[in-house]
């Protein structure tokens, strides 16, 4: 097994893009500000970009909340040799953002007002990756940073995150657009013919909008979108190439739990059938034994002072605890065992877990020291 050098991709200066990829509830979040920050602290110009809405990480950032603009993280006694930025991303924003840009001032407005487009710019399938792509995106095009981290939507499956650009361009094609803006020359029947035919991908996003209204706004969405539509295509193939560039690496994290090393492996083998530049895998909250005692000598010894003469509950305790931690880490270390062995080329990291949550700055920087002390 290989060990991931932390440090060696953040120095890297022809790194700019670092991707925090995996399942919900392994830590991508909190992994991916560690990283930054430990990025800021060794002289990159460092931007990270949430997608956990929660307000914690802006709180251990120091940052009263965060918005769908990157603000400076600015706490006393905080000096970092660089500097580290920080945003979480606004979807509805970012999407009314793209309109604005692509569409022009008149036919803008159009778009933004029409209650078509307010159902599926928040609820359209994809929308919530794309929109990170999007935004990852127009940081990348500033040149103001020289290092981009991603903290990517949780997903069951790799392939919610990595299409998201060409499936939603798909979903709103020209074929699709031919469709949906034909019933003023045929009577509305353009329409009707897709909605009857039973076009799913829309049956979410309309679910708010009833009866008749839905044919003239979607009709009336299509039309004013047909204009920017090929600005839109063109954005999600700059995004698919900045995803492959060698500047891009992706950051699998997982626990060492079974369901999670799964997602893993899945995203691992996903990432090379795309010929997407992996750094390697976190596996967060792994639990190291720290004392060279076996699980098998620490009951003997419980049991032995439980039958002694002499009461010792607390040490008792500590020594079956001991044996519960022993067997604990050899049930990750097998499973991570197995996972190497299948990914034999995969450098690998292993977090020991926290005694409690992040809460400040110094945990994420304990958390930053932990990646590189494996």
């Amino acid at each position: 097994m290989t060990t991931l050098d932390v440090d060696a991709l953040l120095d890297d200066p022809e790194s700019r893009v670092i991707v925090c990829c995996g399942s919900g509830g392994v830590g991508k979040t909190t992994t991916a500000a560690a990283l930054a920050l430990r990025a800021a602290e060794r002289g990159r110009q460092t931007v990270v970009l949430t997608i956990d809405p929660a307000r914690r990480l802006a709180q251990a950032l120091g940052l009263r909340e965060l918005g769908n603009h990157p603000r400076q993280v600015q706490v006393e006694g905080f000096e970092p040799k660089g500097e580290l930025w920080a945003m979480m991303l606004d979807m509805r924003r970012t999407f009314d953002d793209m309109v604005r840009v692509h569409a022009g001032p008149e036919r803008a407005e159009q778009l933004l007002q029409n209650p078509f487009y307010q159902t599926i710019s928040t609820s359209f399938s994809g929308t919530q990756e794309y929109m990170a792509m999007e935004k990852l995106g127009q940081l990348a095009a500033t040149d103001e940073w020289d290092l981009i981290i991603v903290d990517t939507p949780p997903s069951r499956s790799a392939l919610d995150f990595l299409d998201a650009p060409t499936r939603l361009s798909s979903a709103l094609d020209g074929r699709m657009i031919r469709l949906l803006t034909g019933p003023a020359k045929a009577g509305g029947w353009g329409l009707r013919k897709v909605v009857s035919a039973g076009f799913s991908m829309f049956a979410k996003a309309v679910s708010t909008i009833i009866g008749g209204q839905l044919l003239a706004d979607a009709s009336a969405f299509m039309q004013a979108f047909d204009s920017m539509f090929g600005g839109f295509r063109e954005r999600a193939r700059k995004t698919a190439e900045l995803l492959r560039s060698s500047g891009t690496s992706f950051l699998v994290i997982a626990a060492p739990e079974p369901d999670a090393l799964r997602e893993a492996s899945y995203f691992v083998e996903r990432l090379a059938g795309e010929s997407m530049p992996l750094a390697g895998l976190v596996a967060n909250r792994t639990h190291p034994v720290l004392a060279s005692l076996s699980a098998s000598e620490a009951i003997a010894a419980a049991e032995s002072l439980q039958k002694g003469d002499t009461s010792a509950p607390l040490a008792e305790a500590v020594l079956r605890l001991h044996a519960d931690r022993v067997a604990l880490a050899e049930r990750e270390n097998r499973m991570l065992a197995r996972f190497t062995k299948a990914h034999p080329e995969v450098p690998l990291v292993r977090v020991p877990a926290l005694a409690g949550d992040v809460h400040d700055l110094e945990g994420l920087r304990d958390i930053g020291t932990k990646l590189v002390t494996d």
